[in-house]
């Protein structure tokens, strides 16, 4: 099983990499609490986000919970933070069927992005 997900982690990292960004106006910074229901644990769904999220310069971290859904403060300009919901939603191996946003307070401390295990 560890070839298989190995296999599947540097697939993941791959397809994450060669996103397309488009050009994003510079807005204001939010943080937003995103939480993406349906089947998006074991197909690479918070390596996909960690990734991107590095990518676009954001911060926060992200995690599995127990009801099989995955949750993640985001903190960034918001144009980017909408970008990657948007790019989580559509992707093919997994099936988001329901993604709830909470704005929060943005947090004044300067973390790097983390997977919560």
């Amino acid at each position: 099983m560890n070839a298989f997900k190995r296999l599947r982690d540097a697939y993941v990292i791959w397809h994450a990499n060669n996103i397309n960004f488009p050009e994003f106006d510079s807005n204001n910074v939010v943080r937003k609490k995103v939480t993406f229901s349906g089947r998006v644990q074991k197909v690479g769904f918070r390596l996909e986000l960690f990734t991107i999220s590095q990518r676009l310069k954001l911060t926060g971290w992200v995690k599995n919970l127990e009801d099989g859904s995955v949750e993640a403060e985001l903190q960034g300009e918001e144009s980017k933070i909408d970008f990657l919901i948007k790019s989580m939603k559509s992707l093919t191996r997994a099936s988001v069927k329901k993604c709830d946003v909470i704005n929060i307070p943005v947090s004044n401390n300067k973390e790097d992005l983390t997977i919560v295990r």
